[in-house]
């Protein structure tokens, strides 16, 4: 999927979620950080593209190890024990992107090495993601107005 489609669905999430969060800032900031970190492996990717980004990809492949729920769940128990006020944003974030794109005609590789693959017919950039982005965004902004007790 394209990153904004992620960040519509993600921020859809925050929205959602943000009511039941204690430290709401670090949240709404570490979800989106986290949504954009699943695609350091791709060179075509907005965060890819760094130069650090550019080291890790010698040694990782795209919709490998890094979109993985084995990988999330192990660096999030770590931020559990290490850093705990960020690790719900980070699950929240890097797994929406994670499950988002186990939708995709590439899907992912859940589990990690295991080589099955969770994939479904969206393909990335399509007309059909467009819909789900733009679906997104209204939810979005029902949400965003609903949190902002206009309705």
């Amino acid at each position: 999927m394209l990153l904004k489609t992620h960040l519509a669905i993600t921020l859809f999430f925050i929205l959602l979620f943000l009511p039941s969060v204690n430290n709401k800032i670090i949240f709404v900031l570490v979800a989106i950080i986290a949504t954009y970190l699943p695609d350091v492996d791709s060179r075509h990717s907005t965060i890819g593209r760094r130069k650090l980004a550019r080291v890790l990809q010698w040694f990782t492949k795209h919709r490998g190890m890094m979109h993985s729920f084995t990988f999330l769940l192990s660096i999030t128990v770590v931020l559990v024990f290490v850093w705990p006020k960020i690790a719900l944003g980070f699950f929240t974030g890097y797994g929406l992107h994670l499950f988002a794109d186990s939708f995709t005609k590439n899907g992912i590789r859940s589990f990690y090495p295991s080589k099955k693959v969770s994939k479904g017919p969206l393909k990335t950039g399509s007309f059909f993601e467009t819909g789900i982005l733009v679906a997104f965004v209204f939810a979005d902004l029902f949400l965003l107005v609903i949190r902002i007790g206009v309705l």
